[in-house]
């Protein structure tokens, strides 16, 4: 994983996620899933363009199954945008970094 990118784990998932001070954008993938290692260079260019103002990283869904059954994960990729611990935003399948920026900007 690049290093602008945090690994999210069930173990790490309150203080790294819930308990940031900064927004937070976590990419829930999975070895076997296509989409999923096409959006990773545009995550890691979100990371690099927002860096300071958004921590990003992702979950590996295999490795980790509690967060994402707490926030009814089901297909994959799924972003979520969190803020202050909660849910601001989710987005499903392959986002452009284009529709990304937008998301993210309003919640920084």
């Amino acid at each position: 994983m690049a290093d602008k990118l945090t690994a999210f784990t069930d173990a790490n998932w309150a203080a790294e996620v819930v308990g940031s001070k900064e927004p937070v954008l976590v990419d829930f993938w999975a070895d076997w899933c296509v989409p999923c290692k096409t959006l990773t260079p545009i995550i890691e260019s979100i990371a690099e363009h927002f860096a300071g103002r958004l921590k990003v990283g992702k979950m590996n869904v295999e490795e980790n199954p509690d967060v994402p059954i707490q926030y009814d994960v089901r297909s994959l990729p799924t972003l979520l945008l969190l803020k202050g611990g909660q849910v601001a935003e989710q987005r499903l399948g392959l986002v452009s970094k284009e529709n990304l920026i937008k998301l993210v900007e309003p919640h920084l």
